[in-house]
């Protein structure tokens, strides 16, 4: 009976320290984060952006449930990390999640919020069915809204989280400064990147004089396509703005291609800059880059009604791209008329190529003429990875200051006024607004882009060994089980010998 009472007691005991730890856990939330790339573990962007709210935040999360196991990840991983933001916004972070999948009525919420399904293969009663899956969410802040259609597995899922609510919750955006001078492009010929840059930074034309310097107040100054000389002021100023932490992104056009004419021609466009820039080591070559992998025009053929479409070297299609946070998830981005750029400056500066030519790519020096009719050949492409991007680094400086951004194309991102205005691929957009975002934020939350969680497979074996140890995984657990319980049967044998012993005690 004693012993009854002791167990009772323990079990008792047990259940007591259970419970308390669950009231604890809902209180005090720890977690270890052991992995090489710490995903679970939030960046001090993050948690600026947090314990500066000043209202709630909320996130209505859709998500399907039962999902295949490498998708439903995603799903635990953002509600772990809405767990992670409530806790240090001391539940200024409010989440719910809603399976679409459930009812018609929370589908049509879904899809009217902006999230839209994904159509995946999901394995059922032995066969192969296909389902909606949503993985999207939306962050709500007062009146305001922000949509992430879709997360992906393994996607940044912090940097979308943090950037969405930043969205929402910024009140003093830094500005951003776009020079008009020498007939550069103009805001109101960039209407998508002004719209995109305009959700975290203040965009505002700024004219350049002899005079006075109207850089001082910013950290990020841009200029693109300009079509005349620049004075001497200008390049001056420049300089002045580079040695005291600013940053630059310049996009021009080194050559210039004229198709309109009767006779199509490619030719070399000297503004000066190229020689401002080529005193810094960067050399934005007078070439035409080609590439096998490149868009069409439209062409009109003698005496038919009609125009063809013609692939086009000379409007490369860039999809090779480097591992930094202004390219991170590019996938192509069309630059008309690029140039190569070769750098070759000091130790003091370090250069990094963003985006290179294919590997099957090539250079045309000036002048040239545009054969339109040019049966292109797999020989024509001699050359690859050639720099048609880059950014230059001041190496005297720890942070994100006195950088240029070059990009050797300076049409890319415009799309024209009028008639003439045209609607430009997203990715040539983002290149320019992940590089505002990178170079005029200062705290580092664009980095969180290169933040995904990664796949890291066993490295390749050979047949004999992979064979052994599919073997060795089936029947060591087999032969493991059979010795120990031939063991327990000798040990129980040998135990039952024991008690028929007449001095077993």
């Amino acid at each position: 009976m004693k012993k009854k009472t002791s167990l009772y007691s323990v079990v008792i005991l047990v259940a007591g320290i259970v419970v308390l730890l669950n009231l604890l856990s809902d209180t005090f939330f720890l977690r270890l984060d052991f992995t090489a790339d710490k995903r679970y573990t939030l960046s001090k962007a993050t948690k600026d952006i947090l314990k500066n709210l000043n209202r709630p935040v909320t996130v209505k999360a859709y998500f399907t449930r039962d999902l295949p196991p490498n998708i439903a990840t995603t799903r635990r991983d953002f509600k772990d990390l809405l767990t992670e933001y409530s806790r240090i916004s001391h539940g200024m972070v409010q989440f719910t999640f809603i399976d679409p999948n459930q009812s018609p009525e929370s589908e049509q919420e879904a899809v009217r919020s902006g999230v839209q399904p994904l159509i995946i293969d999901s394995r059922e009663k032995d066969k192969i069915v296909q389902k909606k899956a949503y993985l999207g969410a939306v962050v709500q802040y007062g009146e305001k809204n922000d949509v992430i259609p879709l997360l992906q597995p393994g996607a940044p899922i912090e940097y979308y989280l943090s950037t969405s609510i930043k969205k929402l919750t910024v009140t003093d955006k830094p500005s951003v400064a776009f020079v008009q001078n020498c007939k550069a492009a103009t805001i109101t010929a960039m209407p998508q990147v002004n719209q995109a840059a305009s959700v975290l930074n203040t965009t505002v034309p700024v004219y350049l004089s002899d005079s006075t310097s109207a850089l001082e107040s910013y950290l990020t100054a841009v200029f693109v396509d300009p079509q005349d000389s620049l004075p001497p002021y200008i390049t001056r100023q420049f300089d002045q703005f580079l040695g005291k932490g600013g940053n630059l992104i310049i996009a021009f056009d080194r050559v210039n291609g004229n198709l309109s004419s009767g006779f199509p021609m490619g030719s070399s466009h000297n503004t000066g800059l190229e020689k401002w820039l080529k005193d810094k080591g960067i050399d934005v070559r007078e070439d035409f880059v080609t590439d096998i992998n490149c868009n069409h025009i439209g062409v009109r053929q003698q005496g038919l009604p009609f125009t063809i479409s013609v692939a086009f070297p000379y409007f490369p299609n860039i999809t090779t791209f480097a591992d930094h946070p202004i390219v991170k998830g590019l996938e192509e981005v069309a630059l008309p008329f690029a140039s190569s750029i070769v750098y070759s400056g000091d130790s003091a500066h370090t250069w990094i190529p963003l985006a290179m030519t294919s590997e099957k790519s090539g250079r045309r020096e000036v002048p040239v003429y545009f054969d339109i009719n040019y049966q292109w050949k797999e020989s024509d492409f001699p050359e690859k990875n050639l720099v048609v991007a880059g950014i230059l680094k001041n190496n005297a400086s720890p942070e994100r200051k006195g950088q240029i951004m070059v990009v050797s194309s300076g049409k890319f991102c415009v799309n024209g006024e009028g008639e003439n205005a045209v609607q430009l691929n997203p990715d040539n957009v983002n290149l320019l607004v992940n590089a505002i975002d990178y170079l005029n934020d200062q705290s580092g939350l664009i980095d969180l882009r290169t933040k995904t969680i990664t796949s890291r497979p066993l490295k390749e074996i050979s047949e004999g060994k992979r064979t052994f140890l599919k073997f060795f995984n089936f029947l060591f657990p087999v032969f493991l089980a059979i010795g120990y319980g031939i063991f327990r049967m000798e040990r129980n044998r040998s135990l039952r010998i024991k008690r028929m012993e007449e001095d077993y005690v």
